[in-house]
């Protein structure tokens, strides 16, 4: 199954689990698509863009140790999960609600080489070099310590382990960068400082041996390896 089939697969997961939150990031309710066009800028085929180059640092048939933080509803990730029974993943969130949803998720497919742990992504209950790949989805513009963020999630990667996911960028779109400013910052959906694409590259690049930094308005998808 390709990445755009995974993406569609979780389109169709949503069924009574869906969030409005699940709609806007899959751009796929009416409600979800009027988010997407009005704060991102994006169709359908923009969103599944920025999803499919955050999720292509996953290999296929992967069957490595794998950290996904945070993992908010599973809604993009159990799809991906679903097809990799070989893998042993480990998912961290700071909310218990989105876990559980996150965790029903992985319950409906029959999922069963995932565990789910409460935590605070900077400072992650895990031993030093612990996984082969940690994804992060949407969670980066969130954090409020993104300083202790990058160091632990570098601090539990093995060397030669891939970093991926995508998250907000400024800078890449006036109307997005407004509605970031005047409504998700002050309703702490969104903590600054938040990084640009090409500060973001930078950063990423000297950290990592290899790190490449794609935007889709203004989403970034990133690809690191230790």
């Amino acid at each position: 199954m390709s990445r755009h089939d995974e993406i569609k697969n979780a389109y169709k997961s949503l069924g009574g689990e869906a969030t409005f939150y699940d709609g806007m990031i899959t751009c796929s309710t009416l409600p979800g698509k009027a988010v997407c066009k009005l704060v991102w800028n994006m169709d359908k085929r923009k969103n599944d863009r920025y999803l499919e180059l955050a999720l292509s640092g996953i290999p296929q048939g992967f069957g490595g140790r794998m950290l996904e933080v945070p993992v908010g509803t599973g809604v993009l990730s159990m799809p991906v999960y679903e097809t990799l029974p070989d893998a042993d993943i480990t998912c961290v969130d700071y909310s218990p609600d989105m876990m559980e949803r996150a965790r029903r998720q992985a319950e409906k497919r029959g999922i069963e080489n995932i565990s789910f742990m409460q935590g605070d992504v900077g400072k992650l209950p895990f031993p030093d070099e612990s996984f082969d790949l940690v994804l992060s989805l949407n969670g980066f513009h969130a954090f409020p310590d993104k300083e202790a963020a990058y160091r632990e999630v570098f601090r539990v990667l093995k060397p030669g382990g891939i970093f991926c996911g995508c998250f907000y960028v400024k800078g890449e779109n006036k109307r997005t960068d407004w509605f970031v400013e005047k409504i998700y910052t002050p309703k702490g959906y969104f903590t600054p400082p938040y990084e640009t694409a090409g500060s973001l590259e930078m950063r990423l690049k000297s950290m990592y041996r290899k790190a490449q930094v794609k935007t889709v308005e203004g989403m970034a998808a990133f690809r690191c390896r230790k």
